[in-house]
């Protein structure tokens, strides 16, 4: 059994809000210079050209990609050997975002009722996953999601007779519905199977993989390929203006489900795709 202080949870949590709102994971970066390379639209490569210049502004001058700084979602996995020692474990998550919004200047976007608005003033609660594994270290990723993108995301019932045609019609239809109001180029997160609240996670949890993992399942891996193709067919271009580049990967879990059921989620995310995962 090992024993971790709820003072190393808050320390981490604090510098990965700031870490992950300050600049984009490594394989975003090459995701945006490579999409430079392959658009076709002289609109869309200035876009994508100012998009890299905003990154290198934000990493030079300590100052967040973007302004919407997003709600932290935050996925936690915790070792069954580890002995969590200090305050609750969940205050403590609550408190790591809190420190890392407030001392890193980061804009604060949650309010406390989603009917009454009153802002928390230092962006929590957050969105807390937990996950129980084996061993003894605890991995955390924390991924700040913007809503512009979010409030462009849908959760599709669909039948099972629909199948793999219904799901890429589905997709595709939550994109193009999408358009420019999702800051494009962006990932599509999708998550297939489960239940209602199960594909809409799954979802979610696509869009912190590496986008250059692709799934270790054969269709599901081609149907990535295939849904990244026909999106970029779309014409929707970076910033919503016409181009050959809406989005920069498409990432797909799935999980089992119902006989009588086929969940489908789509959760879209901006180029800002952030998340940072640490290991303690």
């Amino acid at each position: 059994m090992r024993t971790i202080h709820t003072d190393e949870i808050i320390q981490n949590i604090k510098e990965m809000c700031i870490e992950a709102n300050l600049e984009l994971s490594k394989d975003m970066k090459c995701k945006l210079k490579n999409a430079q390379k392959t658009e076709t639209g002289n609109l869309g490569k200035q876009i994508l050209s100012q998009l890299e210049e905003n990154m290198k502004i934000a990493k030079e001058e300590s100052i967040p990609i973007c302004q919407d700084t997003g709600m932290a979602v935050i996925f936690f996995k915790l070792g069954q050997d580890v002995h969590i020692e200090g305050i609750n474990i969940t205050d403590a998550i609550n408190e790591g975002v809190r420190q890392g919004y407030v001392e890193g200047y980061l804009r604060k976007s949650v309010v406390k009722d989603p009917i009454e608005r009153e802002n928390t003033k230092d962006n929590t609660p957050a969105v807390i996953h937990y996950d129980m594994i084996s061993g003894d270290k605890i991995e955390i990723t924390v991924a700040p999601k913007g809503f512009g993108s979010e409030n462009m995301s849908r959760v599709f019932m669909l039948k099972p007779a629909d199948g793999l045609e219904g799901v890429k019609n589905s997709v595709l239809q939550a994109v193009k519905d999408a358009g420019p109001n999702a800051c494009p180029p962006m990932v599509v997160g999708v998550g297939i199977g489960g239940t209602f609240e199960k594909c809409a996670f799954l979802a979610k949890k696509a869009l912190s993989r590496n986008t250059d993992e692709k799934s270790p399942i054969p269709y599901v891996a081609e149907l990535e390929e295939d849904l990244l193709k026909e999106i970029n067919m779309l014409g929707i271009g970076p910033g919503g203006l016409g181009g050959s580049t809406t989005a920069l990967a498409v990432n797909v879990e799935t999980y089992p489900t119902h006989i009588a059921g086929l969940p489908l989620a789509v959760n879209i995310c901006c180029h800002v795709n952030r998340h940072v995962t640490r290991t303690i």
